[in-house]
């Protein structure tokens, strides 16, 4: 859920921005520099055995809705972050890291954060209550994560991609994570939009991550499948139909394999640019999408709705067995 920064923000509606640029990084205590890399490593030694038995990590695409959702419990859709561990959502035992692609940070070129330390919280939000800014997910980066997604892009062509070593995590990322693992204990890392590309361009983007889901890494997209916050309304009120009909088709799409559909849903899709009028927050699915693989099998794990038309619909994307 967010607003192109180049608009002026309205208090009634009390959205939040996209982050596009470094915030101001919070320093870290000296104790802490190298954790990040130690905590990949001590990961990656538990999940080599696994891996190899389970074979490679499903993807998921999620939708986070509004930042409210990180101390609101009515929202329907915290319960579902909060069941992803006792669930075993993405298997039993932790990911050795977490690569998060968020609606909410969107570069000229492919950029990752590469910090060595704990991760800094964003707050990348405005006109919430105070509690809200007092949140803190000081989850370890993923320097060795960061490193190897910008080789495997740029050796997919994708480069040259850059390295940030101040951001933090938005709350694209902080947010459902802070319920999905509690303990802030599984390092991260993020990994920009595109500015100016479009879904299939992020799909193919996505295609060059896929080693990483054999070596214990996690790929979210974290967005929402609806998202045009002109368009919402207060809760309790019935779903409008451009956003039950979008939803609808993209579970449809998805389900039913129709991925060059997903990849052209602005003329493909009804009420597409309704649904969303920024692709930011539609995006990551792509990236999640095409990181499973050709041929990946789709499945609804969540759908619920708040504000009246933001969908918080979440998908789970298995490699195609051969």
């Amino acid at each position: 859920m967010g607003q192109r920064q180049s608009k002026q923000p309205s208090p009634a509606t009390a959205v939040h921005a996209r982050a596009t640029t470094t915030p101001t990084p919070t320093p870290g205590e000296d104790e802490q520099q190298g954790s990040a890399l130690e905590a990949e490593r001590r990961g990656r030694r538990r999940t080599t055995t696994r891996r190899a038995a389970e074979g490679a990590m499903d993807t998921f695409f999620l939708s986070h809705g509004a930042p409210t959702l990180s101390i609101d419990d009515t929202i329907a859709a915290q319960g579902f972050f909060k069941s992803w561990l006792p669930a075993a959502v993405a298997g039993a035992e932790l990911p050795r890291a977490i690569l998060v692609v968020s609606g909410h940070w969107e570069a000229a070129a492919p950029t990752v954060n590469v910090i060595r330390g704990n991760n800094d919280t964003i707050h990348d939000f405005y006109g919430f209550p105070k509690a809200m800014y007092k949140l803190k997910y000081p989850a370890p980066g993923a320097p060795d994560l960061a490193m190897k997604t910008k080789e495997l892009l740029e050796q997919a062509g994708f480069g040259p991609v850059k390295e940030d070593h101040s951001r933090g995590l938005d709350h694209g990322a902080w947010v459902p994570l802070m319920f999905m693992y509690p303990e802030a204990n599984v390092p991260v890392c993020q990994l920009s939009l595109q500015s100016g590309r479009d879904g299939a361009y992020h799909y193919e983007l996505g295609r060059a991550l896929a080693p990483l889901r054999d070596d214990g890494v996690l790929v979210l997209g974290s967005g929402s499948a609806t998202h045009n916050l002109r368009r919402m309304g207060p809760e309790g009120t019935p779903v409008p139909q451009w956003a039950a009909e979008f939803d609808g088709w993209l579970q449809e799409a998805l389900l039913g394999g129709r991925h060059d559909d997903v990849k052209r849903y602005e003329e493909k899709a009804p009420h597409g640019r309704v649904a969303h009028p920024s692709p930011d927050h539609f995006l990551p699915l792509h990236v999640a999408l095409g990181a499973a693989g050709e041929g990946a099998k789709a499945e609804l794990i969540h759908r619920s709705w708040s504000n009246a038309s933001l969908s918080y619909a979440s998908y789970r994307f298995t490699t195609a067995k051969n």
